[in-house]
């Protein structure tokens, strides 16, 4: 790990690749304390006598900050489950420059002094940079709405109560309509809470086997359907989070080319695991959404390769080791993700030809960058003057998923042990070299 922050970084002939420009040609970057001055495709014009420090980017894709737009940094809460300085740390090791933090924490983001809170705590002790998703609901009680528009001024970039849906149909429609008054997006955890009282897995022959309560995929299709059907007259920023059902995407698709406002986004787990790692791995595969059925991963990565699904985020959940070694109903949901989410993407999208290298990276660049409004500051792209968040990558390394190395204080990750292909090298935030796997390549 490195702090300092040289005056003039110069990357020198890796391949750039910035799919909001549609830049991918091998060429250098030049940073001055915190923001891009250099773009150049014509190798040699940017000297390294410009320049005090210099990093050999041959091999390497060099690309715009990855943003995760879905993590539960936990704090504040529980500090053994994890805190923004552990969080962000695992964060800048998997390569993203930018999180998005959600509400769901102890007390819950619901005002502007908890909006603070995060943001001091992120600078003094943040090692990329965090963006808070705000409380839609006060308390995430889903009674009575939050004042979005001082939430908005305090800086948040979006509502959600995520690790609950907003049930109400009356309320979620007033909610749209304050997000787009404030110029926000909606994230909806959709999941409908009468269909899945107690359940612990996706229902079906596996679920049956275990002897557990199912959870039907229809859960979280009618909130889907429900909210776009809302949203057609509201046209707010609305956004669908960790989609686990084929069904799901295809009304969403549907509802895109019918002109209504609605994205969505997949998380490695739901494109790698079906719910018969629910039988292998045990509660260490219990999700939340659940994990679904191979015909469900192809209907996802169908809708990724179209277009319909636009967004890949995590959902880092971090939790205590303990409480993944309990009786499965009794478990708890969730995954980290952070540091190995790029290689699963990578086996997922890359390896089984879903998408190629521009369209990942877009998806973990300028599309959550838009979701949320951070493109208008000119992150998820390299621009002159732009801020200088940078992620180094090597498509070509092998390495072996350990989570006993991870830098969360989580381990709940059913992908250890896992051989994948794909890491992050190096991670640039404002300037300055926050995570550094690539000494040999530095010289100055």
């Amino acid at each position: 790990m490195m702090s300092e922050t040289p005056t003039r970084l110069l990357i020198r002939g890796g391949r750039l690749l910035d799919p909001a420009h549609e830049i991918d040609q091998t060429g250098d970057l030049l940073i001055e304390n915190d923001r891009i001055v250099g773009i150049e495709t014509d190798p040699g014009r940017l000297r390294p006598e410009e320049a005090d420090r210099v990093i050999d980017g041959e091999g390497l894709l060099v690309t715009p900050g990855l943003i995760d737009i879905h993590v539960h940094l936990r704090e504040p809460g529980p500090q053994h489950e994890e805190t923004i300085a552990t969080g962000t740390e695992a964060a800048g090791a998997g390569g993203f420059t930018t999180v998005c933090c959600m509400p769901n924490t102890s007390p819950a983001l619901d005002s502007p002094e908890q909006i603070e809170f995060v943001r001091t705590r992120a600078a003094e002790a943040g090692h990329c940079r965090v963006f808070t998703v705000a409380c839609a609901t006060r308390e995430r009680k889903g009674r009575e709405l939050t004042d979005v528009a001082a939430l908005a001024r305090a800086g948040a970039v979006g509502i959600s109560d995520d690790g609950d849906v907003v049930a109400d149909a009356s309320l979620m429609a007033e909610a749209l309509r304050a997000a787009r008054a404030n110029d926000l997006c909606f994230m909806q955890h959709c999941q409908d809470p009468d269909q899945t009282m107690g359940a612990s897995m996706n229902a079906g022959p596996v679920c049956e086997r275990l002897g557990l309560i199912g959870w039907p995929k229809a859960a979280e299709e009618c909130i889907v359907e429900r909210d776009i059907e809302l949203n057609r007259a509201i046209g707010a920023r609305y956004h669908a989070q960790h989609l686990s059902s084929g069904a799901s995407a295809q009304l969403i698709r549907r509802a895109r080319a019918a002109g209504v406002v609605v994205t969505g986004e997949v998380s490695p787990h739901h494109l790698l695991l079906t719910d018969e790692a629910c039988e292998e791995m045990g509660p260490m595969a219990k999700m939340n959404p659940p994990l679904r059925t191979r015909e469900d991963i192809a209907q996802l990565k169908e809708a990724v390769a179209d277009g319909t699904i636009t967004i890949l985020a995590t959902d880092h959940a971090p939790h205590p080791l303990a409480s993944k070694q309990r009786p499965f109903a009794e478990a708890s949901f969730g995954i980290v993700g952070v540091e190995c989410a790029l290689a699963l993407y990578v086996r997922a999208l890359i390896e089984d030809g879903v998408i190629d290298w521009p369209r990942l990276l877009a998806m973990m660049t300028i599309e959550p960058a838009r979701l949320v409004g951070l493109d208008r500051k000119g992150f998820g792209q390299f621009r002159i003057g732009g801020p200088a968040d940078v992620t180094l990558i090597d498509p070509d390394e092998s390495w072996t998923i350990d989570m006993n190395a991870f830098r969360t204080t989580g381990r709940n990750c059913p992908f250890h042990g896992w051989d994948v292909t794909g890491r992050a090298v190096g991670t640039i935030v404002g300037g300055r070299i926050r995570f550094d796997r690539m000494q040999q390549r530095v010289t100055g």
